[in-house]
């Protein structure tokens, strides 16, 4: 599936690009309105950031609706209702608010695929005989389906999408408890805990002592 990241902010870009190349999306990058009026031929999905330097987001999606006809998601820091609804209006399909975990994202984007007929199998990550879907969010263990909480399924997306570097404890907390509180420490073992039970694959989530965890890319 062809992606167009309309985004000016390079540290997005360096976090976002590779997570998306490496569940085989192919990605084309636009810094300001005018690149975006220029790649944006022949793509499936546009994820379209609403502050850009050059242009307002919300006149980009409006011209953008001209000239294709495929799904667009919102990427952005505005949280106001005003701001949703007219994103809504100028022909946005889905809307997601900066910070976003990425497995909210890839869930939208498989949710807005479905909408229009193409299902986006590229949103699946394989470790091993462990296959996580991002759009469904269903995990499976040797083709068998294992039951995760949201929680757990979050945990398990981060660290691999780490893909085999270690993920620090604040960084897990935060991106899943929205806390860096000492406190939530102890929940954040447990929920490996559990992961690693439920999974059948104990060797699968390393603990990095004094530092955090990482996914062992071959068990």
């Amino acid at each position: 599936m062809r992606v167009l990241l309309v985004e000016d902010d390079d540290r997005v870009v360096a976090a976002l690009m590779p997570a998306l190349q490496r569940i085989h999306l192919h990605v084309r990058r636009a810094g300001t309105a005018a690149e975006a009026l220029q790649l944006v031929g022949g793509v499936d999905l546009i994820l379209l950031d609403m502050g850009l330097p050059d242009q307002d987001g919300l006149a980009l999606c409006r011209q953008l609706r001209t000239r294709v006809d495929v799904p667009i998601i919102a990427v952005t820091a505005r949280r106001d209702e005003h701001t949703v609804v007219s994103a809504l209006r100028s022909g946005v399909d889905d809307y997601v608010t900066k910070p976003y975990r990425l497995a909210e994202l890839l869930a939208r984007i498989d949710a807005v695929m479905r909408r229009v007929g193409q299902r986006s199998t590229e949103l699946v990550e394989h470790v091993g005989d462990v296959h996580l879907d991002h759009g469904s969010r269903r995990v499976t263990v040797a083709g068998e389906e294992v039951a995760l909480t949201r929680k757990e399924f979050d945990l398990l997306s981060m660290l691999v999408q780490a893909a085999g570097d270690t993920v620090s404890r604040e960084t897990l907390m935060e991106g899943i408890w929205e806390t860096a509180w000492v406190g939530a420490s102890r929940t954040l073992d447990v929920h490996v805990s559990a992961l690693r039970s439920k999974l059948g694959r104990p060797g699968l989530v390393a603990t990095v002592r004094g530092v955090g965890y990482r996914v062992t890319m071959q068990e």
